[in-house]
């Protein structure tokens, strides 16, 4: 497997959605019906009361869209690394570190708000990185701030990630302040349309615009199959992170502040789960995409060419234990 993921070859995208739905078979076999915390956005409440009648019916239709969505997010991943040039030759690692991590723990396959944010995120991480040098982009960067306001009504905790985006810009552009404010105006646009829409139908108050924001530390069940998943999590991060900055030096300026902009993506992305939390792990999924980056330069850039293997099929083997031997999905 990974010999074959190693290339870029285009039939890898069918043998990555092979991969993925044999690794992910048990979310089909045992469907997750997904139900409102509390922490969800307006836009998302409306996708569960849309999806709900067929849902009813049918439950196997919200793991046919998550698989979607993961699979989507992987692609894009993928096509990110490679168009970006965040590694010396283009190939299919990032989507398959994403299908494998995210198999980790059986609450990043359920289709929930921070899954749905993870396309949004991507399609910012992308934005981001093509600032870099653009002299027209006020627009861009408009956009930028209007896709995570409009993921803030997916997933209010969210929202947080405005600290990323700030930083990105301070990271890829020279200091403009008309650009950071154009960055919040874009931010703030959904919020504007809701108050008016509130205010329209005699709905208006601050906590209808916006709800609650609350820091607290979530309380997680300890078990050896959670030690084992933050185990197969962590090790190869340290490895890709240890062979990225041993890259560096061979990297392109503008590749170096892309890693930078993973980096900071993946700090926030933990710290998200501490606001509004619901003690699961559903929220945790939004650190997946640059874990798997890292992940992914570890399969790439390993000296020792058993460590890949080694690390893949450990992996493989504890995520098939976790589903059919262990507390399953």
């Amino acid at each position: 497997m990974i010999g074959i993921f190693k290339q870029k070859n285009p039939a890898n995208i069918f043998l990555l959605l092979i991969f993925g739905a044999l690794i992910k078979l048990p979310m089909f076999l045992h469907p997750h019906v997904p139900l409102e915390r509390g922490d969800e956005g307006i836009f998302y409440r409306k996708i569960l009361d849309f999806l709900a009648p067929m849902g009813k019916d049918n439950p196997a239709l919200y793991p046919f869209i998550a698989f979607s969505l993961l699979f989507l997010q992987s692609i894009i991943l993928t096509q990110f690394v490679n168009t970006q040039r965040m590694m010396n030759r283009s190939n299919y690692f990032p989507g398959m570190a994403y299908l494998l991590i995210t198999s980790l723990l059986p609450e990043w396959n359920y289709f929930s708000a921070p899954l749905i944010v993870n396309t949004l995120l991507l399609l910012i991480l992308s934005g981001l990185f093509k600032i870099y040098n653009q002299e027209k982009a006020k627009g861009s960067i408009f956009n930028i701030g209007l896709a995570l306001g409009v993921a803030s009504f997916i997933f209010f905790p969210s929202l947080t990630f405005i600290v990323w985006v700030l930083l990105a810009l301070m990271v890829m552009r020279p200091f403009r302040l008309n650009e950071w404010i154009l960055c919040i105006i874009g931010i703030t646009t959904p919020f504007y349309f809701y108050a008016i829409y509130l205010f329209i139908t005699d709905q208006w108050s601050w906590q209808n615009l916006l709800p609650q924001f609350v820091i607290s530390l979530p309380s997680v069940k300890q078990s050896a199959w959670l030690a084992g998943s933050v185990f197969l999590l962590t090790i190869p991060f340290l490895a890709g992170g240890y062979y990225v900055q041993d890259s560096l030096r061979r990297m392109l300026i503008q590749v170096r502040k892309g890693w930078s902009l993973v980096l900071l993506y993946l700090l926030v992305a933990i710290f998200v789960p501490f606001v509004n939390n619901s003690d699961t792990f559903e929220n945790w999924v939004m650190a997946a995409v640059p874990f798997a980056a890292f992940h992914a330069a570890t399969y790439m850039y390993a000296t020792f060419r058993i460590l890949p293997v080694l690390l893949f099929w450990l992996s493989v083997a504890f995520i098939l234990g976790y589903q059919y031997y262990g507390p399953g999905w």
